[in-house]
């Protein structure tokens, strides 16, 4: 019966990439398998990891030590204990972003987890906390983009993934074109713990998962909350960086 239920499987996802074959997320051409990109759009990716600021992910020309921290992080150090993320934000890291945050494409999601998934090799056992939308964004979205991205690594790798721990309670503008500064003033106050949520977070590794790391401002906001409602650490897993102040 096991044989006959994978053969099955088997001839239905055949059927299925026939009739709706894969495709690549950024150019849409397509693909030998679901969540690869093609080799054109492959090779405009900047992926990123070492070397790189131990708390910030910020890249380095030279590698000195793992535990090495950018100047920026040395000054004024974030509330979070490190941050990872897949690849540089531009061009291309920009578009597949935007397929999954407004053009109505969820599937996106897997391929970003796809190349997100080797850094959580360095967060300790975490628990997957998505960085929530306010609901009115969900009711015109329909979902919550870095959800999808936190269900998808969860299922990955098995982990624990705690989708409703933080709320946000305040309806924001979008925060693009506006200062650093200007930033950290939209969010403070938008995001909520409900108590009953607390015994969940005390003492864990909470690893927040988002889209695209700008600022810092809005993952900020809900690392201070987390470590306030008790988790032992609070780490940073993103799709995109941005790296020289594009926006």
């Amino acid at each position: 019966m096991q044989a006959a239920a994978q053969i099955a499987r088997s001839a239905l996802r055949h059927a299925v990439d026939f009739a709706l074959p894969p495709r690549c997320a950024g150019c849409g051409c397509i693909t030998e398998r679901q969540g690869a990109f093609c080799p054109d759009c492959w090779g405009k990716l900047d992926l990123l990891g070492p070397p790189c600021c131990a708390r910030c992910a910020l890249p380095f020309d030279h590698d000195e030590g793992a535990e090495l921290t950018c100047a920026g992080c040395l000054a004024e150090p974030p509330p979070f204990a490190r941050l990872r993320a897949a690849v540089a934000y531009g061009e291309l890291a920009r578009n597949v972003a935007l397929k999954l945050k407004y053009g109505r494409r969820p599937g996106v999601a897997e391929t970003m987890a796809g190349l997100m998934e080797r850094h959580l090799a360095a967060f300790d056992a975490p628990l997957l906390v998505p960085v929530p939308l306010h609901r009115w964004r969900i009711w015109r979205r329909g979902y919550n983009q870095s959800a999808l991205i936190a269900a998808s690594l969860a299922r990955r790798r098995e982990l624990e993934l705690g989708r409703d721990l933080l709320q946000r309670i305040k309806a924001t503008p979008p925060l693009m074109h506006m200062s650093p500064a200007e930033r950290r003033r939209v969010v403070r106050g938008a995001f909520h713990v409900h108590p009953s949520h607390r015994d969940s977070i005390k003492g864990r590794n909470i690893l927040l998962v988002d889209d695209v790391y700008t600022s810092g401002a809005t993952v900020s906001a809900c690392a201070r909350l987390l470590r306030r409602a008790g988790a032992a650490e609070v780490g940073v897993l993103c799709w995109a960086r941005v790296i020289r102040g594009e926006d």
